[in-house]
């Protein structure tokens, strides 16, 4: 057997989890005759012996060795059962072997997977109260509801234009019901956490980054089944709004830099305003209970399947749009695409820019982004009067007003004195 650096970080990597395992343990062994069946040098020991068996490429041998600790660890239950009827040290040793016998081919995800099982190990009290004291019932209901939907149903979606959907995806549009669930679910722990004033602001500027749109619906649901969070879900769309232009200035500097040029004061008044309006939308909100020990749903399936036909149903409309009036016009295809996508309407209009020939000029460039921009803006409009009612959609229906304004005051400014 030849003696390279793989064999070296395969016992070190072993020796490692086992020793980080190890310690986790024997800090909850006990002492004297009654202590727990492994300690650190059991686990170490178990690490080494499985990354020994490996080493010698014989299967037989690392079967032999799975046995050998698999008896010890029932063994040792057999020893504990009447005093502690639990199985994780047992189960542990075990995984410690096996995470030995990995570090020989695969060092990195050996080493990975040692922390995640000692922070497992380690995170018992939280765990446990997490799962006991403040999981409610309805909480893991809609976890599970919400896995069963993602890891089981959606997979088996076909992932093809369907006659019956008139040319619907039933994986994409199902995506997009999941992806409406998840965002529900981000305000929600936020409102866990953080109770209604911070927690959904917070949660809405980071779910922002993945859909300001999609949060602004799902703030809107929210708000039409909880009215005393009218104020906190306002408050939150409005920050996701914040996430928006924050993320197309760094697809700017990302694609093409020099559309700084005609898009940086407009870029730079719209987050102005946006966050303008998400500061007065914070401190207006209304004074809520206190819902940081509250429970309820994470979700709503219900609004989450509207909003998916909704924007799939526009999707095939603005698409039909598109065709009819060919891909060659920059503008109304740009302005069509932020309907549903600003970020990448803006990505693929300034990567033709880029481009040497027949690129949109500067100023046809600027008045692109902006209209996607304020066509994106119309489908948060649309969004927030469909999911919330008129209280809720008015007042977001402000603030968004108030940032595109922000956005369109320099290119206006500019044309006015031209």
């Amino acid at each position: 057997m030849a003696f390279d650096s793989q064999i070296v970080f395969g016992f070190a990597s072993a020796l490692g989890g086992g020793l980080l395992i190890g310690v986790e343990r024997e800090r909850r062994k006990g002492f004297g005759p009654q202590r727990a069946l492994a300690g650190v040098r059991s686990f170490t020991l178990a690490a080494l012996a499985g990354a020994v068996a490996a080493s010698f490429q014989n299967s037989l041998l690392v079967f032999a060795g799975a046995v050998f600790v698999g008896g010890l660890a029932a063994l040792g239950y057999w020893r504990s059962q009447q005093r502690d009827p639990g199985v994780t040290t047992e189960i542990a040793l075990f995984i410690t072997y096996l995470l030995g016998v990995l570090a020989m081919s695969q060092p990195e995800l050996s080493a990975g997977v040692a922390v995640l099982v000692a922070g497992l190990l380690a995170g018992r009290t939280a765990l446990h109260r997490f799962s006991v004291n403040i999981l409610t019932d309805t909480e893991l209901r809609d976890g599970l509801l919400f896995a069963a939907l993602t890891m089981i149903l959606l997979p088996l979606l076909p992932d093809q234009p369907m006659p019956w959907l008139l040319g619907g995806n039933p994986r994409k549009i199902f995506t997009l019901v999941t992806t409406f669930m998840a965002l529900q679910a981000v305000g929600y722990v936020g409102l866990r956490i953080a109770g209604p004033r911070l927690g959904l602001a917070v949660s809405g500027l980071a779910a922002g980054f993945v859909s300001s749109t999609g949060t602004v619906a799902a703030l809107g649901a929210r708000a039409r089944t909880q009215p005393a969070l009218l104020g906190a879900c306002v408050s939150g769309a409005i920050f996701s709004s914040v996430a928006t232009v924050l993320l197309l200035g760094v697809v700017v500097a990302a694609v093409y830099p020099p559309a700084f040029a005609v898009l940086g004061a407009s870029i730079a008044f719209a987050l102005l305003a946006a966050v303008g309006a998400a500061g007065i939308s914070l401190v207006k909100q209304e004074k809520s209970l206190d819902l940081h020990a509250a429970s309820g749903r994470a979700f709503n399936l219900r609004y989450a399947l509207g909003f998916a036909v909704m924007l799939s149903a526009a999707t095939a409309l603005m698409g039909t749009v598109r065709t009819q009036f060919g891909a060659g016009a920059v503008t109304l295809t740009t302005a069509i695409a932020g309907f549903f996508d600003v970020h990448a309407a803006a990505a693929s209009t300034l990567a033709l820019a880029s481009k040497p020939g027949g690129a949109p000029s500067l100023a046809q460039l600027a008045l692109a982004v902006l209209l996607a921009f304020s066509a994106n803006t119309i489908s948060k409009l649309v969004a927030a009067f469909w999911t919330g009612g008129a209280r809720y959609g008015f007042r977001v229906g402000a603030g968004l007003l108030v940032i595109a304004a922000g956005a369109w005051l320099p290119l206006l400014w500019e044309f006015a004195h031209s």
